[in-house]
């Protein structure tokens, strides 16, 4: 990710047919334009693996700054 891509998080609400989501976990977006385009989100799931999943199943969440540092510093992304 560069400089100027911020970090995405998301709240997970819906998980079916998806087992490497938790519900209500916070998840990683990594940006994917292309993804986007087809309403899907590419999300380090609970596998710690890049995955498309359809966006209707996040909530995308703003955390303030200290907050989120400490989450993406729990999803192994400093």
């Amino acid at each position: 990710m560069t400089t100027t891509e911020k970090a995405q998080l998301v709240i997970c609400l819906r998980n079916e047919g998806c087992e490497d989501l938790t519900k209500f976990k916070v998840y990683q977006v990594l940006p994917d334009p292309s993804a986007a385009r087809d309403n899907y989100l590419r999300v380090v799931d609970d596998c710690e693996e890049d995955y498309l999943y359809p966006e209707d199943y996040f909530l995308p969440v703003k955390f303030p700054q200290a907050v989120e540092e400490v989450l993406l510093a729990s999803l192994g992304n400093p």
